[in-house]
């Protein structure tokens, strides 16, 4: 269950862009984007703190069930789940039974460092989903669950559980929990600086004098 600050900031958050977001990562010098996740649900936008989970392959055996996906019953309210199949496209690691349960509880949404399954049933539910890819071989008896909220290196960027996850048609950033206001403050300035910039330069404004005259460089400044 979020605090009442958590809600304040994730509201905050879905009023924001992963560009604005991203931008105010950089100038923290912090890694958050997810390189090779896409949105899979009609642009539909995510926030909220990871719940981590991490797979290991296992060897097939079809006569044997190893299921792959009971964690779902451990996840908090409004958390955005985080799966590390190792970015494995020959099988899935979410799907409908999965979304079902996940809308059930009210989580967040879904990233997949993989691939889901079961498309048209997660979009006609609009239940936020983002992965590296789509495929419909199941992942039962292909990958077991190794760990729960422990620290992931997704393609690179590291989340760690609790950190916060946002995402939208352009893909999906990390935020480092302990910097989340700040990145919001920092997006939010950048945002009203760009429309500042646009506004001046639709009135007929040299562009590179409107971004002088707007603080583009520094934002967060202003």
């Amino acid at each position: 269950m979020l605090t009442n600050k958590q809600k304040e900031l994730r509201a905050r958050l879905l009023e924001l862009d992963t560009p604005a977001i991203s931008d105010a990562l950089d100038s923290l010098s912090i890694n958050g984007g997810l390189l090779g996740i896409k949105c899979r649900t009609n642009g539909l936008k995510m926030a909220g703190p990871a719940f981590t989970v991490k797979y290991k392959p296992i060897q097939f055996d079809s006569k044997h069930f190893k299921n792959a996906g009971n964690y779902i019953d451990n996840v908090p309210e409004c958390s955005v789940v985080l799966v590390d199949n190792q970015g494995r496209t020959d099988c899935t690691s979410w799907g409908g039974i999965l979304t079902t349960k996940a809308k059930l509880k009210n989580l967040a949404g879904t990233v997949i460092f993989g691939s889901a399954r079961d498309l048209q049933e997660i979009k006609e539910k609009e239940y936020p989903l983002f992965s590296t890819g789509v495929y419909m071989v199941s992942g039962k008896n292909r990958a077991v669950v190794e760990a729960t909220k422990v620290q992931l290196d997704i393609n690179g960027t590291t989340v760690k559980d609790s950190d916060w996850l946002f995402g939208d048609m352009n893909g999906v950033l990390a935020i480092p929990a302990e910097h989340l206001e700040e990145v919001i403050y920092r997006a939010e300035k950048t945002e009203r600086t760009e429309l500042n910039i646009l506004g001046a330069i639709s009135g007929g404004q040299n562009l590179e004098e409107a971004r002088a005259q707007h603080g583009y460089s520094e934002p967060w400044k202003e």
